[in-house]
């Protein structure tokens, strides 16, 4: 394992590096590292880390989602949340249904092994877009119309909904008794029990974290380990009551940032540091997943039937969008975004072929050919599409969050002490404000820091006080501070 995983470091940053370098999405490399490592092409990676790959991959997925979790406001929720719901189901409806009528007449497959391989296909990948739309919302692409919000949300409910339908589909061609409203009557549960659980323990978080006063690294991890938790719960309760674990993570970073955004702005950029190892493990291990010698099975009927139901899943996403704000390229922007195919045909894709379906071998082979085809392409189209597309405010208040980091600055409620007078000093306020030297486009952002003196006063904010204005051109904060921290 210990070589498996330097093959993933080493050769993961390489490609990353040569991407980035020629202007393309780096967890395109990554991919394609994994696909030529994996087992089915020259067998670099032992067979110890392909069994555990799925729980890998699982941890990565989940430092993306609390990393998306913690982009989550309230206010930009409000104003997606329609279009979010209607992005969660109609594109993969139309994605099926495109699937079904062409299928059997292009594969040679019956009507409901058709609509198998529908659900199989119908589902967006968050491993590929949610990365990307995190990325845009760090440097305020999009932020004005929340377009990032709205994709990221809408695609992490998509894989619910499409994966209750493939439930349905392959329970009936069993010949078992599927009660389908029942089954459909899961989507609404796992959905909302996922987040309830995912909002208590967010909430249990939130107070833990303001009562005691940890290193941000232990919270993150803390955090991290509560949302595997979740997931290990969501396969215990899977036999009694369905439950979205994913959504709950996702859920945790919200609450913690709309109850106390020092504490979930410190979490999100440690966990913004642990993403770089958890996204070569993601990408690297999803391409290590794909036989491209069963994809090469599928041949053009294969891939007409997915080009056939992208058109398809491109109108009912369009038709989602109907109504909103958005102008007709920010709408195509949309649409490209849903194509990329990989988390979910990773997972799911061979389960018809162990069920005993007839057309197993050739449903897995499209499957996997979607993967090839979608998640490099989709990925691409959104990176290009993305920079010329989505909206970037000159005076973003995303430029905060490069000044906070470059700078490393404290948030309201830390404890510092300063490194030449050795006093100690509490955070008790701060302030975001632009400086108006120069063009409006020139202007540059700065954040007043107000420290109040432990000890010179009943309470903060009495006794002595002092107030610092930091921007870009300063030393960062850790040349004449050191944080306090009580654990």
């Amino acid at each position: 394992m210990a070589f498996s995983l330097a093959v993933i470091v080493i050769l993961g940053l390489f490609a990353d590096y040569i991407f980035r370098s020629i202007k393309l999405p780096g967890l395109v490399g990554m991919l394609i590292v994994g696909i030529l490592s994996g087992p089915y092409v020259l067998g670099l990676m032992r067979p110890e880390m392909m069994n555990v790959s799925a729980d890998f991959r699982k941890i990565a997925l989940i430092v993306i989602l609390l990393r998306a979790g913690f982009e989550l406001h309230r206010d930009t929720l409000n104003r997606v949340g329609r279009a979010a719901i209607t992005m969660s189901a109609l594109p993969a409806v139309f994605e099926i249904v495109g699937v079904t009528l062409v299928a059997p007449h292009w594969l040679h497959i019956t009507t409901l092994e058709a609509a198998i391989l529908g659900t199989i296909l119908g589902a967006v990948s968050p491993a590929v877009v949610v990365p990307l739309m995190i990325d845009f919302m760090d440097r305020g692409r999009g932020a004005r119309k929340g377009i990032p919000t709205l994709i990221l949300g809408a695609s992490s409910v998509d894989d619910v909904f499409v994966i209750v339908l493939f439930s349905i589909f392959l329970g009936m061609y069993g010949g078992k008794h599927v009660n389908v409203w029942s089954k459909l009557a899961e989507i609404p549960v796992s959905i909302t029990l996922g987040i309830l659980v995912g909002v208590i323990a967010g909430y249990l978080l939130y107070r833990l974290f303001t009562r005691y006063d940890w290193r941000p690294p232990k919270r993150t991890l803390i955090v991290l380990g509560v949302s595997i938790l979740l997931t290990w719960l969501e396969e215990e309760v899977k036999p009694w009551v369905p439950m979205a674990s994913l959504l709950g993570v996702m859920a945790i970073g919200f609450i913690i940032l709309e109850k106390a955004q020092p504490v979930a702005h410190i979490i999100s950029q440690k966990l913004k540091k642990l993403w770089v190892f958890a996204e070569l493990l993601l990408f690297v291990l999803v391409g290590a997943q794909v036989n491209i010698h069963v994809a090469w099975k599928a041949g053009l009927a294969g891939t007409a039937v997915i080009v056939v139901g992208l058109l398809f899943r491109s109108v009912g996403t369009w038709i989602s969008l109907i109504g909103t704000p958005y102008n007709w390229k920010e709408k195509l922007f949309c649409v490209v975004a849903y194509i990329p195919k990989a988390t979910v045909q990773a997972a799911i894709g061979a389960v018809p072929l162990a069920a005993g379906v007839a057309s197993g071998e050739l449903i897995l082979a499209v499957a996997v050919l979607s993967i090839l085809l979608t998640a490099p392409l989709g990925a691409i189209g959104i990176m290009i599409m993305g920079e010329r597309i989505l909206d970037y405010g000159e005076t973003s208040p995303y430029r905060f969050k490069d000044l906070r980091v470059k700078l490393d600055l404290p948030r309201v409620g830390e404890r510092v002490r300063s490194k030449q007078y050795n006093t100690v000093w509490k955070i008790i306020g701060e302030k975001e404000t632009w400086l108006p030297d120069g063009s409006e486009q020139d202007k540059m952002p700065a954040i007043l820091v107000t420290y109040w003196k432990e000890g010179s006063g009943d309470k903060p904010g009495t006794g002595k006080t002092m107030k610092c204005r930091y921007t870009f051109q300063d030393p960062p904060f850790n040349d004449y501070w050191e944080v306090i921290y009580d654990w």
